[in-house]
């Protein structure tokens, strides 16, 4: 599906991959897998990361369960241009967390001719689409929505639930903090935490 045999050689023809869903659920994983195969097709790889993204490592994109490729952190989506000009394939992980000139600049790669794949939460702990992931999916030639396994069903789980109390936007987390949840399960703790925040209410 992602193509890697009809790259246009001659007419360097681009496009962007997006890889979402929720927490825990293999983005990363599957960034790093497409990356990898990129290079043993020896096509010339960048990666890059949110430099406030500093969980696992500061200098690698690392899957939950530690895969990493090397990668490199910018403070603006901007740097990106500058430092991807040079290559075939550009890999972006954590793209909720960019500004929106990501999707500019994704836009601007793939009109380069270069395969840009780019992973990321499609939704926020409330459920809401997440900063400029929306339109990167818009953009975007392929979509690929992964899904993790809800801890309270085991069924598929697309929403992240934060377990701790938190209402900041931008709340770095592992299993300790964040729980994958079905829509169901979701909902359910969901409409609880209301019920608590009211009864807390003078």
């Amino acid at each position: 599906m992602f193509l890697e045999n009809t790259i246009n050689h001659s007419s360097k023809s681009g496009w962007i991959e997006v890889i979402c869903g929720s927490m825990f659920s293999g983005k990363t994983e599957e960034l790093i897998r497409r990356l990898k195969r990129a290079e043993f097709a020896k096509q010339t790889v960048e990666v890059f990361k949110p430099a406030v993204d500093v969980r696992y490592d500061e200098q690698e994109v690392v899957s939950h369960n530690r895969n990493s490729a090397e990668a490199t952190p910018v403070e603006s989506a901007y740097n990106i241009l500058i430092l991807a000009a040079d290559c075939d394939v550009v890999g972006i992980d954590e793209a909720q967390f960019f500004d929106e000139g990501i999707v500019e600049v994704a836009n601007k790669l793939a009109n380069m001719g270069k395969r840009v794949i780019i992973a990321g939460l499609d939704m926020d702990f409330k459920g809401r689409p997440f900063g400029p992931m929306p339109d990167l999916m818009a953009t975007a030639e392929y979509v690929t929505k992964v899904h993790a396994i809800c801890v309270k069903t085991g069924n598929l789980a697309h929403y992240s639930h934060r377990k701790i109390d938190s209402d900041k936007l931008l709340e770095l987390g592992e299993m300790d903090e964040y729980e994958p949840l079905s829509r169901k399960a979701y909902w359910a703790e969901r409409a609880k935490e209301t019920e608590n925040h009211k009864k807390q209410q003078p």
